[in-house]
């Protein structure tokens, strides 16, 4: 087991260790069964190395097809390129990426039906797939909102405080430039699983009275809804799956159409700007 750990803290983490270091995460811990990269991993619903045998052949086999791979290295060179093309220079030039398995009984992959992504910090960016056709076809529209993230990012810097608000921004944006070059029929499960009666009478009166709210100790329920809440040990507030993604989604669709501002241009534009424009979003 030891042997299959070090492979993935050595082999696969070490190209992402600043990403690692970023969130305070050791690639190996300084005590037996200490917090490092295997359990961190293992609490984002990967699937812990230990685990991979010859169960997951078949899945390994799935992710090490050269097609898979190819329209991986496609989604994020085109999802970059975009920008580059409309004449912004990205300060970051160098990217790093991997696709890993997810773990299929995790809680995380059940509710993101099979696949996620992380590209909260510019120049890296993470996929996490339990391989299916359904996953597989979908996992390159993840990409995309990954990419938009690691591109707001360097722009707009993070702050530990930031607020509900921000980061339904932040979210919102990503999905909308996923869904700008795949379709809405890519829309993510974070959005998706969210009905529009459901949002209009029941999610956004709550948001509402929670935008200011700041540190995502304090807004991850409103982000992620109750159920990962209280997987991460946070109070529930009554909110479904991901409502402040689905409601970040529809409040920057909103935010485009009213000023007929392209995805792109929307993406480098600051927070504050964004939420004087939309006020009236919350009057709908």
């Amino acid at each position: 087991m030891e042997k299959k750990n070090d492979i993935y803290r050595y082999e696969m983490m070490k190209p992402f260790e600043k990403k690692w270091a970023c969130y305070c995460v050791p690639l190996k811990a300084k005590q037996e069964n200490g917090y490092d990269v295997i359990m961190a991993s293992n609490m984002l619903g990967y699937l812990n190395p230990s685990e991979i045998d010859k169960s997951q052949e078949e899945s390994v086999q799935l992710l090490s097809d050269d097609a898979f791979w190819k329209s991986c290295q496609h989604s994020i060179e085109d999802a970059l390129g975009r920008f580059e093309h409309a004449g912004i220079e990205l300060p970051v030039q160098k990217y790093l990426y991997t696709i890993l398995l997810a773990d299929p009984q995790s809680p995380y992959t059940i509710l993101s039906d099979g696949y996620s992504g992380d590209g909260g910090i510019p120049g890296y960016i993470f996929g996490a797939i339990t391989p299916n056709e359904y996953t597989i076809g979908r996992i390159p529209a993840a990409l995309a909102h990954e990419c938009n993230h690691n591109v707001r990012f360097q722009f707009e810097k993070w702050h530990d405080d930031i607020s509900l608000a921000g980061m339904m921004v932040t979210e919102g944006l990503a999905e909308n430039y996923a869904t700008f070059i795949y379709g809405e029929e890519k829309l993510g499960p974070w959005v998706s699983k969210i009905d529009m009666d459901t949002l209009d009478n029941y999610i956004k009166p709550l948001i509402r009275d929670a935008l200011d709210v700041k540190g995502m100790d304090n807004l991850t329920s409103y982000l992620y809804g109750d159920e990962i809440a209280k997987m991460q040990g946070y109070f529930p507030v009554g909110l479904p799956f991901c409502a402040g993604y689905a409601c970040g989604y529809y409040m920057i669709k909103h935010y485009l159409e009213k000023t007929c501002k392209t995805i792109i241009e929307a993406t480098l534009i600051p927070t504050d700007e964004i939420l004087r424009e939309i006020e009236d979003f919350w009057e709908d």
